[in-house]
């Protein structure tokens, strides 16, 4: 009798705020097959699930055939970004109440003295609640940790009900057991609340970089671990079995599990698997030393690679909390091929931040869009099809045109396809910065550096589907300074990072 079949086939699957992609592989004979699907935004398990029907039905292949899942999710992101994590806790050692409010006694380098505000923490100080205990700095303990009033806080914690909880105790990197007895009497006390607990997320010394991380864990756990529970209930109705892998913000994959313990540790899981990809396929064309730039639907991500390197920080941002986990160093702007284009009151042209996304989507996808975007300039000007996912998606030409006509156009004096191919502020300020590389040698990269380089964008560039227009070198504007330092860096080999001036003035962005 013949024994089961191996399991070989992998799949990999990106949710953006546009489209869904899915890549699905077969370890033992080397084939690919991928697949795209819009994004469903009220529910994106609808589109996650679509996207696996497609590219199975596309390799032909059964659900029982999949070894491994693998995912990049932006929920963490979105929530922290957009502001919409639910209420949360934080319970820390009595007299350091406000260590998250005060913060640090600086000013962010772009930020104007004058006129800079402190943002808005994750956990206000009317949720913030202290027990008495204390450590001391080698983990000995000062003070025991008052277990009839923690027990105490906790079931006010249940009254108030917070569906999450920080815990954050002075010194518990070096000994988490004070911290380890609250969550055990949490537990006790108001049975499914989800917890945090520092020495599990940032086990080291500054507290308020500590505390601000395990806070944002916090804050995501409710929203992820519904997200993550959904997605695995959609896997076992579509008969895939297969262990569900969540990509993490430093490059690495970890399980559905641990995602919804540490979800913070995911707040670049799409970007962060982008990278990976462009290192692979820079790998695969000889060059060590590139640029990735993953434009999406929604947003750009670029980041710098030396030596098959990507830069990994610990001193990364989200949104603008301080986040002192490893991730990869990338910079991410708001442009993509979603991107609105406006006219401001000033009779200046803007692109982004804000993005039609998939609903109602730019207006030629004929959903209800009214306002005119990067996609709808590429129409406009011939550079995309008319039609998109092998024809699914048809588009609308005229109210491209018509909107570009009305909203850009007239405002500027401008006709349809100046107004489609012009070019805001954002972008002569990069103009600046390759002007400035080519005066230093970067962007003297010959035929087959640039060949290389739209084959490796072409491969990895997984949202978007559309090429972006002229208006998105705005998108690499938020990295001038890391433009600055790739244009007075001289590779070790030749070409590399030299073909940033292909990537980006000839609109491979």
């Amino acid at each position: 009798m013949a024994g089961p079949v191996a399991k070989t086939c992998t799949l990999a699957i990106d949710v953006g705020g546009t489209f869904t992609d899915i890549t699905f592989t077969d370890a033992a004979t080397g084939a690919l097959w991928v697949a795209k699907t819009p994004s469903t935004p009220g529910d994106l398990s609808t589109g996650f699930v679509t996207a696996v029907r497609k590219v199975l039905a596309l390799a032909g292949r059964a659900p029982g055939d999949v070894l491994r899942v693998f995912h990049g999710t932006t929920t963490a992101t979105n929530a922290i970004l957009e502001g919409k994590t639910p209420p949360t806790a934080l319970v820390t050692t009595a007299g350091f109440k406000y260590v998250l409010e005060i913060g640090r006694h600086d000013i962010p380098r772009h930020g104007n003295l004058y006129g800079w505000s402190k943002p808005t923490r994750p956990i206000t100080p009317e949720r913030v609640f202290e027990v008495t205990e204390r450590l001391d700095v080698d983990g000995s303990v000062l003070t025991p940790l008052d277990e009839p009033a923690a027990r105490l806080l906790a079931r006010q914690l249940a009254q108030l009900g917070v569906p999450a909880v920080a815990v954050v105790f002075l010194h518990s990197y070096a000994n988490p057991a004070h911290e380890q007895r609250m969550q055990a009497i949490l537990a006790e006390e108001y049975p499914g609340v989800l917890v945090s607990l520092s020495s599990e997320v940032l086990p080291q010394f500054r507290e308020f970089e500590r505390t601000m991380a395990t806070s944002l864990n916090a804050a995501v756990m409710p929203p992820v671990s519904r997200y993550v529970s959904v997605l695995r209930r959609a896997l076992d109705g579509e008969g895939v079995q297969a262990p569900l892998l969540i990509m993490k913000s430093d490059g690495g994959v970890t399980s559905a599990a641990t995602c919804v313990r540490q979800p913070v540790q995911t707040v670049l899981s799409g970007p962060a698997a982008g990278v990976v990809g462009a290192v692979s396929v820079g790998r695969s064309a000889g060059f060590g030393d590139i640029i990735s730039i993953d434009v999406g639907g929604t947003s750009a991500d670029i980041c710098l690679v030396r030596d098959g390197r990507p830069e990994v920080t610990k001193d990364g941002m989200i949104g603008p909390f301080p986040l002192k986990l490893p991730m990869v160093d990338i910079h991410t702007i708001g442009a993509g091929g979603g991107s609105i284009a406006a006219v401001t009151s000033a009779g200046r042209l803007t692109v982004g931040p804000r993005s039609a996304g998939a609903e109602p989507g730019p207006v030629c996808y004929g959903r209800g869009g009214s306002e005119p975007t990067v996609t709808d300039a590429h129409l406009v000007l011939g550079r995309i099809p008319a039609a998109l996912l092998g024809g699914e998606l048809p588009l609308d030409v005229a109210a491209a045109r018509a909107a570009i006509a009305a909203r850009i156009g007239r405002p500027l004096g401008l006709d349809v396809e100046e107004a489609a191919d012009a070019r805001d502020d954002a972008e002569r300020d990069v103009e600046d910065v390759l002007h400035q590389g080519r005066a230093t040698g970067v962007g003297s990269a010959g035929t087959a550096d640039a060949a290389a380089s739209r084959a490796s964008l072409a491969a990895f560039s997984g949202d978007c589907e559309q090429p972006l227009s002229s208006h998105t070198a705005a998108v690499a504007a938020h990295s001038r300074r890391t433009l600055t330092e790739i244009a007075n860096y001289t590779p070790a080999s030749p070409g590399g990072v030299r073909t940033v001036d292909n990537l980006i003035r000839r609109q491979w962005v």
